[in-house]
């Protein structure tokens, strides 16, 4: 005997309960199934376990696609605003962070119980742990398109939906399932990368900053990212955001911003002091100044700059000009090289060696090639039925809520196509 359902959607993350939830609700037979015992680990562990669900502020140029207006038509239909309408009918409260991020006030789960309780509300049959081993395209008289195999048994079903996410944080689950079935089926796949991720330097690169590990400051952000569709033509990506040093090389909002855009061998360029033209500001102190330059390096700075940060990029940029004194006075220097000083921290260009992988990256970006997918309805233009959403598709969004809206966007666009088992005549 087999299980015969309208839809069937493989994978209990945010898209994959939201787009059940929705569809349950629009009168469908819905199956939710995942390999994993516990639904939504990502959400449970996001945001410090909080999760910034959405952010005020979305738009297409939040994120990074092959194609990047895919994802217009998903996020018009479904806004933060939509969502936030949602949180507060279940009586969530949340507070609102800088750059609009939206975060639960307690824990994340109560966004779980929420999205749990969509489902029931929904009458949807939900199959955890259970895995599916295979998945093939059928005719049947009934209408059925899918087969699959799972560890509970034969499912029919006549649409199919892929919410499998991507590889990122592989310790709760994580695969690469969805975009594996894409491809059998016929689908382009953008190559997957780790995104939102720490960036690592060799070891000689990082020796002089690894002492430094743990502190942080604002910094603006930048490297050359390809664009779309007119490579190799670069242009330049930069954030604002703070930077945070580690053992290995560098993190914090920053570095995970960037990570996204940055590609193998190229620099990234951080200005340490931004809003401060540091090589001007040296020349201005230097008249009538009786201070060492170690001291007034740090003041150049700003307040902002942690001392250490200070005295270790004074050491190390004097190990490479002679003409660099720490403890000789400011008024000693030559401006040429208070000039080569100050563009150092202003302009730091630096090549990572790579980054800390899928086991610390945020998001999967690349996945499902969106030039074989509707963009109104995520569904694809090959096979009849099928649809891919979320993060096993090719859009990734920025840190801060970005993806998570994508998540709901995406599962809405999706769940409002979806159609019943044509009826037996």
């Amino acid at each position: 005997m087999s299980c015969i359902v309208d839809v069937a959607i493989i994978g209990a993350g945010a898209a994959g309960l939201f787009c059940a939830g929705v569809a349950g609700q629009r009168g469908l037979k819905v199956l939710l199934i995942d390999h994993a015992p516990k639904v939504a680990e990502k959400i449970r562990i996001s945001g410090g376990g909080r999760c910034n669900f959405t952010n005020r502020e979305v738009g297409p140029a939040q994120f990074l696609s092959d194609n990047p207006h895919f994802c217009r038509s998903a996020l018009a239909g479904y806004t933060p605003q939509d969502f936030i309408a949602l949180v507060n009918r279940h009586g969530i409260a949340w507070h609102e962070k800088h750059k609009g991020q939206l975060f639960c006030d307690h824990k994340a789960d109560d966004l779980i119980r929420m999205l749990l309780a969509e489902c029931d509300a929904g009458g949807v049959a939900r199959w955890q742990p259970c895995g599916v081993h295979a998945v093939r395209c059928i005719t049947s008289d009934q209408g059925e398109r899918f087969e699959l195999d799972t560890d509970r048994g034969l499912v029919r079903a006549h649409q199919l939906v892929i919410a499998t996410g991507g590889l990122s944080i592989p310790k709760i689950g994580a695969t690469d399932f969805g975009q594996r079935l894409a491809q059998q089926l016929g689908h382009r796949i953008v190559p997957l990368r780790p995104a939102l991720v720490p960036l690592t330097f060799s070891a000689d690169t990082w020796a002089p900053f690894a002492a430094l590990a743990g502190l942080s400051l604002e910094v603006d952000i930048q490297t050359e990212a390809l664009e779309a569709g007119k490579r190799p033509r670069p242009y330049a990506m930069h954030f604002l955001e703070d930077l945070l040093f580690t053992h290995r090389g560098l993190s914090g909002p920053a570095v995970l911003q960037i990570s996204s855009y940055w590609r193998e061998g190229q620099p990234i360029v951080l200005d340490l002091a931004p809003q401060r033209e540091l090589a001007a500001l040296l020349k201005q102190a230097k008249s009538g100044s009786r201070k060492q330059l170690s001291s007034e390096w740090a003041l150049a700075l700003g307040p902002s700059a942690p001392q250490r940060l200070a005295q270790t990029w004074l050491e190390q940029q004097a190990q490479h000009a002679p003409g660099l004194r720490p403890v000789a006075p400011l008024a000693e220097h030559k401006d040429k090289d208070l000039d080569a000083l100050g563009q150092s921290a202003n302009a730091w260009a630096i090549v990572p060696s790579g980054t800390e992988g899928y086991a610390k990256a945020e998001v999967t970006a690349g996945g499902v090639d969106t030039r074989d997918l509707s963009s109104q309805t995520l569904g694809s233009k090959l096979v009849p039925g099928l649809h891919f959403i979320g993060e096993v598709v090719d859009v990734t969004g920025w840190l801060g809520g970005y993806n998570f809206q994508w998540a709901w966007a995406s599962a809405m666009a999706c769940a409002r196509a979806l159609q019943p088992l044509p009826q037996a005549t």
